[in-house]
């Protein structure tokens, strides 16, 4: 089996539509757009093997009828998000085997809150995940349909991953994310650090991501709600009177949504 390899395809504003390849064959991650898709694969002499989809918004799922004209490959996406595209259906504790690309196994996690049937990809063999719009650099999804204790609890997954999971989300979001994180802890070294990092790399026009799951617990306020600092920030700040990590979150969560910086 050869080694996968990930890649980005840029699609709209800010979107990042990543890819697995083995060799020729490749299966792409939200293709919220086709005509990249397919420049990409022109370019890059690969064939569509699959799709994985991670929730429902146009953004992320607009181009798969453009690829499906002119490709017939397997469709996944969360069983409980009824996408029409969808072929194969997929649940938390799934197990999807790639045989296009050497047989890799990827697990599904239901990661509600975003959307209800939002789903993520973890590649155990490679410590990638592939996580939509629940979880972005220094921050993560809107509260869209679930609530936040889902959002939370769909955080906690994420966040018992080993470490070095390299976390591919599907926004270029960093900057203006971690300008929050540090309202929410001024003090907090690694943000800056992060800052600076962030900036050199989108003065170039690269990407912040894949992040690490590490960098995330340094420096993203929603998965540090569970931080002394944080819940103490959020109850000094009269934003909440419930010091818990899930009354943090909230707290954050609620702040960040009105947010202009």
């Amino acid at each position: 089996m050869q080694t996968p390899q990930t890649s980005f395809i840029r699609a709209f504003k800010d979107n990042y539509i990543w890819t697995l390849s083995s060799g020729p064959q490749t299966v792409v991650v939200d293709p919220g757009d086709a005509k990249p898709v397919l420049n990409w694969l022109k370019q890059n002499k690969r064939k569509l093997a699959g799709i994985l989809l991670t929730h429902k918004h146009n953004d992320h799922t607009g181009g798969v009828a453009g690829l499906l004209a002119k490709f017939s490959v397997p469709v996944y996406g969360g069983a409980n998000e009824r996408i029409d595209s969808v072929t194969q259906p997929v649940a938390g504790g799934d197990t999807i085997t790639l045989d296009a690309l050497g047989g890799l196994e990827i697990s599904v996690l239901d990661v509600p809150g975003h959307t209800l049937g939002h789903v993520a990809y973890y590649v155990p063999s490679q410590k990638w995940l592939f996580c939509g719009d629940l979880l972005f650099g220094a921050g993560c999804g809107r509260i869209f349909e679930g609530t936040a204790a889902q959002m939370y609890d769909s955080l906690q997954k994420i966040a018992a991953l080993p470490d070095d999971t390299l976390i591919f989300c599907g926004h270029e979001y960093t900057l203006p994310n971690l300008k929050f994180a540090a309202a929410v802890e001024p003090e907090n070294p690694a943000i800056e650090a992060r800052v600076k990092e962030s900036l050199a790399k989108r003065q170039k026009y690269l990407p912040t991501l894949p992040s690490t799951l590490a960098e995330e617990k340094a420096t993203n306020p929603f998965l540090r709600a569970d931080q002394e600092t944080v819940m103490e920030r959020m109850v000094a700040l009269g934003r909440t009177a419930d010091k818990t990590p899930l009354g943090a979150f909230t707290a954050v969560r609620t702040w960040k949504d009105d947010f202009v910086g």
